[in-house]
C-alpha cells in the first residue's frame, strides 16, 4: 500500500480562510476545499451555531406520493405507507434498528430521501408486506410512526417535491437590532437574485472530513488501492483525535488487523472495508462493494459536485448571472411536478435569448451547469469556456467516467440548475437558551436534492463546523 503521509500534511496546512472574490468576506477554508470560494450576499453575517439541540432543525418532506387510506394487505397493495417522525437519528441507522425490531430485512423499507441526523425529521416511508399491527407493536426511542394507508408501489429515492425547513441559529453575539438588520439585508439580496447559488453543501463531502471527492478522483484514475487507503487513513484536522491516531497508524504500518481493532464502532464503513481486505487481500473493488451502494457511488458524485461548485463560482466571478442567460448557456425547463427537469435542455442563441430570459424571469426555466460525466453536453460562449477550462484542468475526459476498473460507479452525468430558488422568512429574538445572546429562526422551502446549509451560510458566514 502507498504512503500518503505527505498528502495528509498538505491537507492540514490548507485549512485556513480565503477572501471571497465577489464580496471581500472571508470564506472558510473548509468551503474552499469543496469548491466554494464566495458568497452571493454582501452582509458580514451573524455567525452563531446551528443544531444547538436537535429540535432547532426541523425538516418536513413535501410529498404527494399516492396511497389509499386502507391498512388491509391485498395482492394490489403490498406496501404499507407510514409517516416517520424521528429525532437525532441517522437514516441508515434508523433503517437497521427499525427493520430489526420488525424482524424484516432493511431492504423492505424504502424512502424518498435521506435526512440529517441531528434534527427532527418527518418523512414518508413504505414497508413491504408489513401490517399495521406490526408497526404499532414496535417502539424506538425518539421515533413516532403513523400509518397512512397502503400503496401498489414502494416509495423510492426522489419521490418527493422538496422539504420544508424550520431552523434556529443560536448563540449570536450581535444585539437583536443589529442581527435583525443584517438578516433583513441578506434576505433582500437573496430575494433580488431569486435565490442563492445551488451549491452542494458540506454534507455531500463530509463535514469534518471532506474526503469523498478526493476518493472519487482516485476512482476516476482507476486507482482503487489509493482510493481505499485515502478513505481509511487520510487525516483531517477537525476530526477527533482517536480517529486521527488510528488513521495515522494504518498509513504508517499498513496493519489492517490492528487498525480494525482501534477504529471506534461508529466508523463502521472503514471497518467493513478493512475486514474485507483482511479476508481477501488486494480485492479493492470488492471492498468498496461491501459498502451500501449509495455510499460507494457517492464518491464519484462528490467529485462531480466539487467541479459543479467550482463552475458556479467561476461564473459569478466572471460577472455572469444565476438567472439571466447569455448566448451559449444551456437551460432546462420546469417539469409538471414544478421541479427543474434536466432532461429538457435548450441552448441559448441570438434568436431565442429574449424569450428564454423571459421564461427565466417567470421561473419557468433555469440556467444549468454540468455534473460532468461520459455524455454531458457542454455550453458555448463564455459559459462554455468556463466549463471546458475547469474540466480540462482536472485532466479527465468523458471516457474516464465510464469507469472500466469499476463500472458499477460509471456516470453519464447531467446538467443541473445553478440557482436555488428560496424565499426565506426570518424572525429575530433573544436566545432563550443562552443569556445575552440572539437567535434567528428561519423558515423556507427547498426543492429536492438541495441543501439547507446553502441558504444558511449566506446568513451566518461562519465555519461550516458551526453548521453541522
Amino acid at each position: 500500500m502507498r504512503d500518503m503521509t505527505e498528502e495528509q500534511t498538505n491537507i492540514s496546512e490548507t485549512m485556513d480562510t480565503k477572501m471571497s472574490e465577489t464580496t471581500g468576506i472571508n470564506v472558510p477554508a473548509l468551503e474552499n476545499e469543496i469548491g466554494i470560494n464566495l458568497y452571493s450576499t454582501t452582509t458580514a453575517g451573524v455567525s452563531g451555531v446551528l443544531r444547538y439541540q436537535p429540535t432547532d432543525f426541523i425538516v418536513r418532506e413535501i410529498s404527494n406520493y399516492p396511497y389509499e387510506e386502507n391498512d388491509v394487505i391485498d395482492k394490489n397493495r403490498k406496501y404499507l405507507m407510514v409517516e416517520v417522525t424521528k429525532e437525532n437519528w441517522d437514516t441508515n441507522h434508523f433503517l437497521k434498528a427499525y427493520s430489526s425490531a420488525l424482524g424484516i430485512s432493511h431492504k423492505r423499507i424504502t424512502y424518498a430521501g435521506t435526512k440529517d441526523k441531528r434534527a427532527v425529521t418527518v418523512q414518508k416511508m413504505s414497508l413491504y408486506d408489513v401490517t399495521k399491527e406490526q408497526v404499532e407493536n414496535v417502539h424506538l426511542k425518539d421515533v413516532s410512526v403513523r400509518v397512512l394507508g397502503r400503496s401498489q408501489q414502494p416509495i423510492g429515492l426522489g419521490d418527493l417535491e422538496g422539504n420544508q425547513f424550520q431552523i434556529v441559529i443560536r448563540n449570536i453575539d450581535l444585539p437583536e437590532a443589529e442581527a435583525k438588520a443584517a438578516a433583513e439585508k441578506t434576505t433582500a439580496d437573496i430575494l433580488k437574485a431569486g435565490g442563492v447559488p445551488n451549491f452542494f453543501g458540506i454534507q455531500r463531502f463530509g463535514s469534518r472530513r471532506p474526503v469523498t471527492h478526493h476518493v472519487g478522483e482516485d476512482l476516476l484514475k482507476g486507482d482503487l488501492e489509493k482510493a481505499i487507503l485515502r478513505y481509511v487513513s487520510e487525516v483531517y484536522p477537525d476530526e477527533p483525535e482517536e480517529t486521527k491516531n488510528v488513521r495515522r497508524y494504518i498509513a504508517e504500518t499498513n496493519d489492517f488487523k490492528g487498525g480494525v481493532l482501534q477504529f471506534p464502532d461508529y466508523l463502521g464503513h472503514e471497518k467493513a472495508l478493512l475486514n474485507h481486505l483482511i479476508a481477501r487481500p488486494g480485492d479493492f473493488k470488492g471492498a468498496f462493494m461491501v459498502l451500501p451502494k449509495n455510499l460507494y457511488t457517492m464518491f464519484i458524485h462528490a467529485y462531480q459536485s466539487w467541479l459543479f461548485n467550482r463552475i458556479i463560482c467561476e461564473r459569478l466571478k466572471n460577472g455572469l448571472s444565476l438567472n439571466q442567460a447569455v448566448v451559449g448557456d444551456i437551460v432546462c425547463y420546469r417539469a409538471k411536478d414544478k421541479t427543474p427537469d434536466p432532461s429538457r435542455l435548450e441552448k441559448v442563441d441570438e434568436d431565442n435569448i429574449d424569450g428564454i430570459n423571459g421564461l427565466l424571469k417567470r421561473g419557468r426555466a433555469f440556467i444549468t451547469a454540468p455534473l460532468f460525466g461520459s455524455v454531458t453536453p457542454f455550453a458555448d460562449g463564455i459559459p462554455g469556456e468556463i466549463e471546458c477550462r475547469l474540466i480540462e484542468e482536472t485532466g479527465f475526459t468523458p471516457e474516464d467516467f465510464k469507469m472500466p476498473a469499476f463500472p458499477e460507479v460509471a456516470s453519464k452525468g447531467l446538467r443541473k440548475e445553478i440557482l436555488l430558488e428560496v424565499e426565506p422568512n426570518v424572525l429575530v429574538a433573544a436566545d432563550d437558551l443562552n443569556e445575552g445572546k440572539t437567535k434567528l429562526t428561519l423558515e423556507f422551502k427547498l426543492p429536492k436534492g438541495s441543501y439547507a446549509t446553502t441558504v444558511l451560510r449566506e446568513y451566518m458566514k461562519t465555519n461550516p463546523l458551526n453548521m453541522s
